[in-house]
């Protein structure tokens, strides 16, 4: 079951909805869920992959592709911006480290 955290770009301030976990929604319907976020190329790869697997692939990628999707955002300048409990939550699901904060 996929579990959301809020993620935030430092430099714009735009706040998403990120997920990590198992993706319920890729399972049902495949390579339109990166269609909808806006990862044309992905979701091109996704559909190609799909077919060629006759659907096997999205049922493997349910299991990856929340993280898949974390890991681009973390990639491209994106952090997690949520409760301090929910983004160490959320970093030790996805394998990324938290910065440490300095103590006055």
């Amino acid at each position: 079951m996929a579990t959301a955290v809020i993620i935030k770009h430092p430099n714009s301030g735009m706040i998403k909805i990120g997920y990590y976990g198992f993706s319920w929604t890729y399972l049902f319907f495949g390579w339109f869920v990166p269609l909808f976020r806006g990862e044309l190329g992905v979701a091109a790869l996704h559909m190609l992959f799909s077919i060629i697997t006759l659907g096997l692939w999205q049922i493997i990628v349910a299991f990856l592709y929340n993280r898949q999707y974390m890991t681009r955002m973390f990639m491209t300048g994106w952090v997690l911006a949520d409760s301090e409990g929910n983004n160490e939550m959320a970093a030790q699901r996805l394998g990324v480290v938290l910065p440490k904060r300095g103590r006055k």
